[in-house]
């Protein structure tokens, strides 16, 4: 199913009835761009439900929930896309806002709402459609990424976009930096494609398949630090995984989070992949396959984040 509404919204000005799914805080930021506009209506926020986090392990709401909790505006957690999908609410709606939901929306739910299902996606489509389109632009060295508004189908961001928006990536951005900067691009974007719906004057356009890429979910298990992969990759892996899931290594079976690194032109030929050639209050560096890499910022298991320098007063003899 293709939904191709957007092509007959009203032609009248008159302010847009909304929900919005989403979960994470770059969705948050987004949402609240929506409540400081005076020409959208907010009538129902969905998101994931709370779950256990940090070490206490207590469950915690998700950035979008607080920030709809602090608004009084009516929060659903369905669970499941089938528990979703019995939601009628979303009939009553002109569009459905998404960002980073985390959950699957269902056939029914995508031609529910008048006007469609409206994602605001962290990429340029269709390069890096999926769940993890951030990281993944920084893990592959991308130079640019940016923002996609698209109107949602059956199939993982494969819909019409209707609005692009480009942003340049930095040699020192992380993942969360990043998403600092498309969150106000996203919130702007998605904004004037509003405007254009309320007037009828949006012109949805067919993505180019043969440029799609795919930018698959981060799992933890990816994260451990791989010593024999080149030192540039290695740089781009720490900064994709911050703050999420972090990138790690061991040391004696001591698990070490590694928050901020860069490479080193030093030759590692008389070294073996893995090996600490210095440690100093300047950097933690580690060979790889091709050069070195220094360590800045690292995380003891159990212990709080610290620059290197903290760490080296703290435990001068570790290594």
């Amino acid at each position: 199913m293709t939904n191709n509404c957007v092509c007959n919204v009203r032609p009248d000005p008159k302010p847009l009835n909304l929900s919005f799914a989403g979960t994470p805080d770059i969705a948050a930021d987004i949402l609240g761009a929506l409540l400081e506009s005076p020409n959208h209506e907010i009538k129902y926020v969905y998101t994931q439900p709370d779950r256990p986090a940090g070490r206490g392990r207590k469950s915690r709401e998700s950035p979008v929930r607080q920030l709809a909790r602090q608004n009084t505006i009516p929060v659903k957690q369905p669970s499941t896309p089938a528990e979703l999908a019995r939601d009628t609410d979303l009939a009553g709606v002109d569009a459905l806002i998404v960002v980073a939901y985390g959950l699957i929306l269902p056939a029914p739910v995508l031609s529910r709402p008048r006007y469609g299902c409206i994602n605001v996606h962290g990429s340029l489509l269709p390069r890096w459609r999926g769940a993890a389109p951030i990281q993944r632009a920084i893990q592959a060295g991308d130079r640019e990424t940016g923002i996609s508004i698209m109107l949602m189908d059956d199939r993982v961001d494969t819909g019409k976009i209707l609005l692009q928006k480009s942003c340049v990536i930095s040699d020192a951005d992380t993942s969360a930096s990043l998403s600092a900067r498309l969150a106000p691009l996203g919130s702007e974007c998605l904004l004037e494609v509003l405007a254009e719906m309320a007037t009828g004057s949006v012109v949805p356009m067919r993505q180019d398949e043969t440029r799609a890429t795919y930018a698959s979910k981060i799992t933890k298990q990816e994260a451990e630090i791989d010593w024999n992969t080149e030192a540039e990759q290695i740089a781009r892996n720490v900064r994709a995984f911050n703050p999420a899931p972090v990138a790690f290594t061991s040391l004696n079976n001591v698990k070490i989070r590694v928050w901020s690194a860069r490479t080193l032109n030093i030759g590692t030929a008389n070294s073996r992949p893995g090996e600490i050639i210095s440690y100093t209050p300047e950097g933690l560096d580690v060979t790889t396959k091709n050069q070195a890499i220094r360590i800045l910022t690292l995380q003891r298991e159990g212990k709080k984040k610290q620059s290197i320098r903290e760490f080296y007063n703290g435990y001068p003899d570790l290594f």
